[in-house]
């Protein structure tokens, strides 16, 4: 609480308003003003890679400016675009960190799962760290260089018609799109030759093409039926367009995928287009290609004869679409079908994937026949750090579907949940190569345990390795059924819980040690519920089923401390919203023990919890 109100009051200090002025007229005023804005971190783009790379950074002390494009955050997840949140296909391997705390800020804050209200959830974690300058509809269209290093970078705000210059140490092009390729950064934008890296699951390529955009429908339950009328520039289909052949692969580990015409899942990814054009040059195209399909569309399907759309009306149709492919930058890595199907086991590991290879045909919507091959990789796969940052722009990283990837390799990185992931993972590695004064080469090359390390610390699983817990945790004495609090697994896993349940009001999770020691805080990881995907929005926009928040996670508790055999609070939370917990005392306690008291749970009678660190 008092950081809202701090960062409220620091708001209406910047917006107090100017000794009384005379009228403005063309001779005593400008019409586009020129601003310069600093920060030690730029991040460009503000989809989930760029608010997670933002976010990490700034809670690590690092002053961020964070530039987008549209009037919200979310990207391919907001409610412009409404496209699903995908990721590891396993539930034990579910994304956290950043990712997950919006996910149960929107729960709490929005239990009809809104659209515009999921927007305002991201954008509460990001206006909330007072280390963050937001800029919205702002568009980036230059870079300032000095020699080969990014100085700066302009931008364009169409709503209060400001020309920016943003001034940083440290980039980050979270956009998909890779604007920053302005600085001379090395790319590629299409598919390899399936020869060039030994990726036979790509039948041809050598050229531009990539996968298509999307426009997705959202459908409301009703109760009467309705025939729909499509606007005259659409397309106006019948069952001959559909009438082909849908065979399955016949081959373990490889699903292929065809049209969806029905409701069943809500789910209309496949009303795609755009990958054998320039999915930026051309995006104006494809966007009335798309508006004329998605109609087409459900036209077709409501007024069908077999009746498979009487009880839904259209609630929601995109305007803007949803892409998956653009360009890709060029990093010291390039991941490819190899890495992701041998499971990624790299020295440099900063996160993970575990999407399916799921490339989709150029064609896409116009293709008569499958439209997307899927093959399943390990699940996780680990991504290297050396993916995330430029050959050769010293202080360029990247984050999201833009990073160092074959088409193949992004056919399975590109999903949002992983993007977010690799954004925490650039904005904590940019905090590190700020604080040793060096370069994201300079991170991987000398402090890459210290950024995995950190990581791990703020509740991002890195596979193949676990959390290491704290000396003073380890070195405490504690009763056994407490142990799994400090084997440094944070979630369920395996088959083994790797958490304690403790009823409310409970005081038996507790460390003691011989001697006095001096505490500074504690770290809490509570059960958030990973198997429970509804955190990822409605495909239904109009319900009025609300969501509930994770029963077993802890909703008030407190840390309390002996010291002379006498016990005291040093502190207490009276509602918890978060998975991962991190608590830094007012003054460092000196105590011989401590203990986590929960006192009420969000429904259930006791709370599941993974980790209790001391620090």
């Amino acid at each position: 609480m008092k950081r809202i109100v701090l960062f409220v009051t620091a708001l209406f200090a910047a917006l107090s308003l100017p000794a009384q002025q005379q009228m403005r007229t063309e001779k005593n005023s400008e019409i586009v003003r020129e601003v310069t804005v600093e920060g030690d971190f730029v991040v460009v783009g503000g989809g989930l890679a760029g608010v997670c790379a933002a976010v990490s950074a700034a809670r690590h002390g690092v002053p961020t400016v964070l530039i987008q494009d549209r009037p919200v955050l979310g990207g391919n997840a907001s409610s412009e675009m409404r496209m699903g949140i995908c990721g590891a296909k396993s539930d034990q391997d579910y994304e956290a960190g950043i990712l997950e705390e919006m996910q149960i800020r929107n729960f709490r804050y929005n239990p009809l799962q809104r659209y515009t209200l999921w927007d305002d959830a991201i954008y509460s974690t990001v206006v909330m760290e007072p280390n963050i300058r937001l800029l919205l509809n702002t568009s980036v269209n230059g870079v300032v260089m000095d020699g080969e290093r990014i100085a700066a970078v302009k931008a364009w705000n169409t709503n209060n018609y400001t020309r920016y210059t943003v001034k940083g140490k440290m980039f980050a092009d979270c956009s998909g799109d890779g604007i920053l390729r302005l600085s001379g950064a090395k790319f590629r934008h299409g598919r390899e030759n399936p020869e060039e890296f030994g990726e036979d699951y790509l039948q041809t390529g050598g050229d531009a093409k990539t996968m298509g955009n999307s426009i997705l429908l959202q459908l409301r339950k009703t109760k009467e039926h309705h025939p729909f009328t499509a606007p005259e520039w659409a397309y106006h289909f019948t069952d001959a367009d559909f009438d082909y052949e849908k065979p399955s692969s016949g081959i373990p580990g490889v699903k292929f995928n065809y049209k969806k015409l029905y409701p069943k899942d809500n789910n209309f990814w496949w009303i795609e287009f755009g990958g054998e054009f320039d999915t930026i040059a051309d995006a104006l195209d494809i966007q009335f290609e798309l508006k004329r399909i998605a109609y087409g569309v459900w036209e077709y399907m409501k007024n069908h004869p077999d009746g498979r759309c009487r009880d839904y009306d259209l609630d929601w149709i995109g305007s803007l679409p949803g892409k998956r492919e653009s360009t890709r930058y060029v990093g010291p890595h390039i991941l490819t079908q190899g890495d992701v199907m041998s499971g990624g086991h790299f020295e440099d590991v900063i996160a993970y994937g575990g999407w399916t290879l799921d490339d989709h045909d150029p064609e896409a919507f116009h293709k008569k026949g499958r439209i997307s091959v899927e093959h399943n990789p390990p699940v996780p796969f680990g991504i290297p750090f050396d993916c995330l940052y430029s050959v050769n722009v010293p202080n360029l990283l990247f984050a999201g579907r833009d990073i160092s990837a074959t088409h193949m390799g992004l056919s399975s990185t590109r999903v949002m949940a992983t993007c977010a992931l690799l954004g925490q993972a650039a904005g904590t590695g940019a905090y590190v190569a700020l604080k040793y004064d060096t370069t994201p080469a300079g991170v991987r090359h000398d402090h890459i345990a210290e950024l995995q390390d950190i990581l791990e610390d703020d509740d991002c699983m890195l596979p193949f390795r676990w959390r290491k817990v704290s000396p003073l945790t380890l070195s405490a004495k504690t009763a056994p059924e407490n142990e799994p609090l400090r084997n440094g697994i944070d979630r369920k896993y395996d088959g083994e819980d790797n958490g304690v349940w403790v009823p409310a009001g409970d005081l038996s999770m507790e460390y003691s040690w011989k001697k006095p020691q001096t505490l500074t805080g504690v770290r809490l990881i509570f059960d958030s519920d990973f198997v429970y995907r509804g955190k990822r929005m409605r495909k239904l926009e109009a319900t009025t089923e609300r969501v509930e928040m994770p029963k077993m996670m802890a909703k008030s508790f407190r840390i309390e401390a002996r010291y002379k055999k006498e016990w005291k609070t040093v502190y207490e939370c009276g509602e918890n919203i978060k998975r991962l917990v991190k608590v830094s005392f007012d003054a460092p306690v000196k105590a011989d023990a401590i203990r986590l008291v929960v006192t009420e749970t969000w429904g259930d009678s006791s709370a599941h919890v993974f980790a209790f660190d001391v620090l």
